[in-house]
């Protein structure tokens, strides 16, 4: 067995953390999802705004399928939202009036509005999420140290990883992954997995991909390296998202710091775009250390793709409510997690469970 440690360093380690709660009480934790686009005005599909308040996503459209006496599959999302908070997202269901669902008084929710559109809500189709998250019980000096650190986060970025959510409560979902992957199917029985059903086949897998990107992370941060270049680098286009091979690192190195590109690492599949010279040499030894190639990828259709290595938090915003308290709001994009942000300024991994799905990423 190969070891499939997905942990990653602070970024700020030289920085003391602020220490404190998160969602100590439900209102702490605000999270407003920002569409890809708006509905158009018409079609047989129905967008909605709702609002939930310490309530799955999942219950939400079960209590409105019930509701509508409708099935759950003729509802859609672009994703999961936090249970524990106040949350708005935006889910479509087809064959539904707009008056009928403002009809509606979900309990521990309210439909804020509703307009037809042409097409289905899809996993995936958002720009991201807006987060307002309150942090109590600080420790001493930390509007200081907060200061510090979420200048670090604007300046270099937000280490775009995967966190425990992804690697489930005992931290093996990867080398679950791993042995799914090689279907070695006595090494699960083994393990007391007799039976893993189709989309959980998914899910491992996907862990098994995350583990290894966050392995790449940990190389390119030893290596001082997540907000800079290496030659050969698969660098991503903020504006466009456009991919292109970096050849000159210095004359792309002032796009780096001006935001204007980021680089990206290896989500591993057998048609994965891979970086070649420096960067393609560290993304191929931690694939070997993993004792796996790309080819290994195949029989399960893992394409890959590429993901970058750092997020920017726009709109990023703090202040101190009182002496223990803290608010900080931010944008973070579609993929990212507000978990890298709040490890890096609180310094622990046990922040938060962000509700989090192997579907819908397009990474798999």
């Amino acid at each position: 067995m190969s070891d499939l440690n997905w942990r990653i360093p602070y970024l700020t380690a030289d920085l003391p953390g602020i220490g404190g709660i998160i969602r100590a009480e439900v209102e702490d934790f605000i999270v407003e999802e920002v569409p890809a686009y708006e509905a158009c005005g018409e079609g047989e599909h129905t967008f909605f705004g709702v609002e939930k308040r310490d309530l799955t996503t999942h219950d939400l459209v079960q209590w409105l399928a019930r509701a509508l006496e409708v099935p759950e599959h003729d509802f859609g999302l672009a994703g999961l939202k936090d249970a524990r908070a106040i949350a708005r997202q935006t889910l479509s269901v087809q064959n539904v009036p707009p008056e009928r669902l403002l009809a509606l008084e979900p309990e521990r929710a309210r439909i804020l509005w509703a307009k037809p559109h042409t097409n289905k809500l899809r996993r995936g189709h958002l720009r991201g999420n807006r987060f307002t998250l309150r942090i109590r019980g600080l420790e001493p000096g930390a509007e200081i140290h907060a200061a510090a650190i979420l200048d670090t986060l604007i300046r270099r970025g937000v280490p775009n990883g995967y966190g425990p959510q992804r690697f489930g409560r005992n931290g093996d979902n990867a080398d679950v992954g791993l042995l799914v992957l090689r279907r070695e199917w006595a090494a699960l029985r083994a393990q007391g997995i007799r039976y893993i059903p189709k989309n959980m086949h998914t899910f491992y897998l996907s862990a098994l991909q995350s583990a290894l990107f966050n392995r790449y992370l940990v190389a390119r941060m030893e290596q001082q390296a997540m907000d800079g270049l290496l030659l050969g680098d698969v660098a991503k286009k903020q504006l466009t998202g456009g991919l292109f091979t970096v050849e000159d690192v210095a004359a792309e190195l002032p796009r780096v710091a001006a935001w204007e590109i980021s680089p990206t690492g290896p989500i591993y599949g057998y048609k994965m775009l891979a970086a070649c010279d420096q960067a393609g040499a560290l993304e191929a030894r931690v694939l070997a250390e993993a004792l796996l190639t790309p080819e290994d990828f195949r029989p399960a259709k893992l394409k890959g793709s590429r993901r970058p290595l750092r997020y920017y938090p726009e709109g990023l915003s703090w202040h101190m409510e009182d002496a223990t308290s803290l608010s900080v709001s931010f944008f973070a994009p579609k993929g990212a997690f507000a978990t890298m942000l709040l490890r890096e300024l609180m310094k622990t991994d046990a922040v938060i469970e962000e509700e989090d799905t192997a579907e819908g990423d397009g990474e798999a």
